[in-house]
């Protein structure tokens, strides 16, 4: 059985909801056992009842495990409940997180720090508690969910992108120091994506979709790719983004 064609064992921190959701099912749908770990049991039972009913092997159960990315004490529990039903993981998915628009964080200070605090300081919290679970038993795959945003400071993400662009730097340097022990680190950088986060907002017309995205996603998984883009157009975006002077970026909207 080649690499891309193994099953996995997952813990899928944020599997309820958007891309998260898309990306369970496909897990789901060709095999992969998961663990739904989140902090509403009854969107979590929800989930997994759905994709129970996806999985190819009819008798495959989905369990949950209580987890609160604003909570840190509950994230080494939640990762060996994973452990605990499935015998092993070696695969965390973290598509968790937290968004709000320039101008909301802007306006609340509170709701600004939240930001901050979940997407930054608490994912890497969860993700080292996961680490040191995944190089335990020799590797395996940690995929999380950052942004786009956090390629550039930019007018209209300058709160959020701090939050990712932290993060992304975060993964990159884990995937530097262990991969040579065993634990890929695949970073995901989504651009506009059409799910319940970018409801109400003009989209792009280059805006993906959530089965689109998760597809990606899992090739880069099944691969180990460290960053992937997607939709695959916004690599070439932020490049362009990237290589402009500050000028430029105080001049223009984007």
């Amino acid at each position: 059985m080649s690499r891309g064609e193994q099953t996995r064992r997952v813990a899928f921190l944020g599997a309820t909801k958007g891309m998260g959701r898309a990306l369970a099912r496909q897990m789901a749908a060709r095999g992969d056992r998961l663990v739904l770990l989140g902090r509403s049991p009854d969107e979590l039972a929800a989930s997994a009842s759905d994709l129970q009913q996806r999985s190819p092997d009819a008798s495959a159960s989905v369990s949950t495990a209580p987890c609160d990315l604003a909570d840190p004490s509950s994230f080494g529990p939640a990762l060996d409940a994973a452990i605990e039903a499935l015998g092993e993981i070696d695969c965390v998915v973290v598509t968790a997180g937290a968004f709000g628009t320039q101008e909301q964080l802007e306006a609340d200070f509170d709701r600004a720090l939240q930001v901050v605090t979940l997407n930054f300081a608490n994912t890497v919290g969860f993700c080292e508690q996961a680490r040191v679970r995944l190089l335990a038993r020799g590797g395996g795959t940690l995929c999380v969910f950052s942004s786009v945003a956090g390629d550039r400071g930019r007018k209209p993400v300058v709160i959020y992108g701090a939050s990712k662009a932290g993060l992304s730097a975060y993964l990159e340097g884990l995937d530097h120091k262990f991969r040579g022990e065993g634990l890929e680190t695949v970073c995901v950088k989504p651009g506009f994506v059409k799910t319940g986060m970018t409801a109400g907002l003009k989209p792009p017309p280059f805006a993906g979709e959530p089965d689109a995205v998760a597809a990606r996603v899992l090739r880069a998984i099944d691969r180990g790719t460290p960053v992937v883009y997607a939709p695959w157009i916004w690599r070439w975006i932020l490049l362009v983004i990237r290589s402009l002077p500050r000028f430029v970026m105080r001049k223009i909207g984007f």
